[in-house]
């Protein structure tokens, strides 16, 4: 049994071989059959320069036009630029160089095109330049390189021309691997882009670059089984921007071949996934395997055989098992062997090393110890940090792992707070506390200078480069936002009064007895008896008063008089009709803006104080109440161009008899860039009819309206609050 195992894996290593040669003698006929072209390739020099810095120069035959475009891949990290209308004439397709993170250059000719590819151990950041009739990449490992996924490729830089850059067409095709292409075809070929990964997707920006309304859409692909799930491109200012959608495991690559500018999301490596229970999924060659007591060195020899790779076993592995396994990825079929026996491995490149677990854990432990005695023996430097955004107090308290305190956005600051004085609605203080987490060593120490706003080290040098590459990242301008209100006020006020004053009286109308009786009417009981008894009373003010006793608005009734006066018989009757209409219109609109740095409050006040005087046994005071327009923000950009805020909205105003109409909001949105909000928003109808009446008389048919007054109100008020916020870019402008 187990010759035939290995018969069959000879027989199947000599087919492998045998097909290599197949594609090696394939390639060469290939690139026999080139086409001629204008320039060529003679050389590819690789060269270290100070600070860990590597350059490569590639020789050409004939000066390049412009700056070739490149494109960066992830897993294996790789850099690859395409020449056009350049051949390979070095005689070879790899060059070696294993300098810093370079390990080799591959010089690949297809058609009239050749492909250059920087074979990498790490991503770094690189720059191309064009030096006569050499072409010039450099790369830096200097601790600015970030991860992978977030590795920026360069591509043509945007070249000032009379007239701006357009996009022709966008295009979504799907690969044979399953992977999808979105094909952007460009006016020219030296469109300025700029390509970011975000959570969910990829954002691909056209610097000064017209997107035609016929192609501003979003394009729904699910349907295609790729990665992506949807493609929108829009305009944004002078620039258009195409966002990716993606779902589950991904990782994509973005190249450009002359005005085509194709960005490829496919799904990520085997080895990038895991299960939905956290453990590994085997992606091995499948094997079958049945053996009957045999020994487990030799089971994991033919495991080495199969696969190619170097396990090393230690001493300790030993013993012997029974396996029957048909059609099992190989990898599984090894930590099964592993796990059965009590084993575990470690992988290093192409080499793995099997023994005990507890033999491994105890040799890591002992090196752990020993590093970290080496550490403790280590000698302290020096080192001083300038930082140019970050405050070194900040930093050195970051550096100890204490977080900085302050008023809690949207918690504690509120417009009351800012109108007493606060100029900083939650000003933030380093917090002196130590922390377990802090990243400095146990020996080193940090202090600073705020006048310099520099940060001064004491650590060693390997902790100190780790302070350095961290400062690298975080010592950056903070973006800014502008947030820009609007609290509209709209009423709508309809009124109307209608009432009538009224007054008769009669004077001495008859004797009985010989003495003077009579009879009087009046607007109280005074009047009535002086009027009997013949007396005069104030015969043109009208006794009965059911007129307009207030103004609406300040406004002036209008009145209509009316006097009947019998002299023979002293009879006076009197009328006045007094009405009252007043429809009123208005609208108020405050506009307030402010500008403040991410995730640092401000606030903009306007407004009046009004006087109040308030008596005690200490005499008369006068109070002053605040009325403000007020607008308090805590902004927070994300990075997917929308703003989290934390936001407080506050109109006051001087109401009737003394008092202040206040409205006020207060809640945390989140906005994308550019677009406008709600926050809230009250409508209030009010509407009345009021009727005052003299009893009985109010109540007769027609004569009543004399004895009657009518109210009638209607009060709309409508209060809307618009919130809009805008991400201010590096140039100061808005977008």
């Amino acid at each position: 049994m187990k010759n035939a195992i290995f018969k069959t894996m000879h027989a199947s290593l000599a087919m492998t071989w045998l097909g290599a040669c197949l594609l090696f003698f394939a390639g060469a006929s290939a690139m026999a059959a080139n086409p001629p072209t204008s320039n060529a390739v003679i050389g590819v020099e690789p060269a270290i320069l100070s600070g860990n810095r590597v350059m490569v120069r590639i020789h050409l035959k004939e000066p390049l036009k412009s700056t070739p475009a490149g494109f960066t891949v992830g897993t294996p990290p790789r850099i690859a630029m395409d020449l056009p209308d350049t051949g390979n004439a070095i005689g070879k397709n790899t060059v070696d160089a294993n300098l810093g993170p370079l390990t080799s250059v591959n010089v690949v000719q297809a058609g009239t095109r050749t492909r250059l590819v920087f074979n990498l151990s790490k991503a770094v950041e690189y720059e191309t330049r064009i030096d006569g009739k050499s072409l010039i990449i450099g790369f830096n490992e200097t601790g600015t390189a970030a991860a992978t996924t977030n590795v920026t490729p360069r591509f043509a830089e945007a070249a000032p021309a009379a007239a701006p850059h357009a996009i022709k067409n966008v295009e979504f095709r799907r690969g044979p691997s399953g992977e999808a292409r979105i094909v952007t075809t460009l006016a020219d070929a030296q469109t300025g882009i700029n390509i970011r990964q975000q959570a969910k997707g990829i954002v691909v920006d056209f610097i000064d670059t017209a997107l035609p309304q016929a192609l501003q859409r979003r394009l729904d692909v699910t349907d295609f089984a790729t990665p992506v799930s949807q493609v929108e491109s829009y305009g944004l200012g002078e620039n258009a921007r195409m966002v990716i959608d993606a779902k589950g495991a991904w990782e994509y690559s973005a190249y450009q071949a002359d005005n085509q500018f194709i960005v490829e999301v496919r799904p990520a490596a085997q080895e990038d996934r895991k299960s939905a229970d956290g453990k590994p999924i085997y992606k091995g060659e499948k094997l079958s395997l049945n053996f009957q007591n045999v020994e487990v060195r030799s089971v994991l020899q033919v495991i080495a055989d199969f696969t190619g790779l170097n396990i090393v076993a230690s001493d300790t592995v030993g013993g012997s098992l029974t396996l029957r396994l048909k059609d099992v990825p190989w990898d599984q079929a090894l930590d099964l062997i592993l796990t059965t026996k009590g084993l575990d491995k470690r992988t290093n490149g192409n080499v793995i090393w099997i023994a005990p677990k507890d033999e491994l854990l105890n040799k890591e432990k002992a090196e752990l110890e020993a590093r970290a005695t080496v550490n403790e023996l280590e000698p302290l430097v020096t080192e001083y940090i300038p930082l140019n955004y970050l405050r070194a107090d900040e930093a050195q308290a970051m550096l100890y792992g204490a977080s900085l305190t302050g008023a809690p956005s949207g918690g504690t600051a509120s417009c009351s707070l800012a109108s007493e004085g606060l100029t900083t609605a939650a000003a933030a203080a380093v917090g002196a506390k130590q922390e377990d987490n802090k990243i400095l060593s146990k020996r080193g120490r940090a202090s600073y200078d705020l006048k310099t706003n520099m940060l001064i080290l004491n650590d060693t040098a390997k902790k100190i480069q780790e302070v350095r590459d961290l400062v690298a990242k975080i010592d950056v301008p903070a973006r800014q936002v502008m947030i820009e209100a609007r609290v509209v006020i709209a009423d709508d006020t309809f009124a109307r009064q209608l009432g009538v004053r009224l007054g008769t009286g009669m004077r001495g109308i008859s004797k009985i007895g010989g003495s003077q009786t009579g009879i009087g009417f009046g607007g109280s009981l005074n009047d009535s008896l002086t009027l009997a008894g013949g007396g005069t009373v104030s015969d043109a003010t009208p006794n009965v008063d059911l007129g307009i006793g207030n103004t609406i608005g300040g406004a002036t009734p209008a009145s209509f008089g009316l006097t009947l006066l019998n002299i023979a018989t002293g009879n006076l009757i009197s009328l006045e009709l007094q009405a009252l209409e007043a429809d009123n219109r208005g609208k108020v609109i405050s506009n307030p803006r402010v500008v403040t740095t991410n995730q640092k409050p401000a606030v903009i006040l306007q407004g009046v104080q009004i006087p109040y005087a308030t008596t005690s046994q200490n005499g008369t005071n006068t109070e002053f109440k605040d009325a403000f327009l007020c607008l308090l923000v805590d902004p927070q950009i994300l990075n997917n161009d929308s703003v989290i805020l934390n936001v407080e909205v506050q109109k006051d105003a001087p109401g009737n008899q003394g008092t202040i109409d206040r409205r006020r909001v207060k809640t945390q949105v989140r906005v994308n860039n550019g677009e406008t909000v709600v926050l809230g928003g009250i409508y209030e109808t009010v509407n009345r009819n009021d009727i005052n009446k003299v009893p009985f008389l109010g109540d007769l048919p027609f004569l009543g309206h004399l004895f009657k007054n009518s109210d009638r109100r209607e009060l709309k008020t409508e209060i809307m609050i618009f919130l809009t916020p805008r991400i201010i870019d590096e140039r100061l402008s808005l977008r």
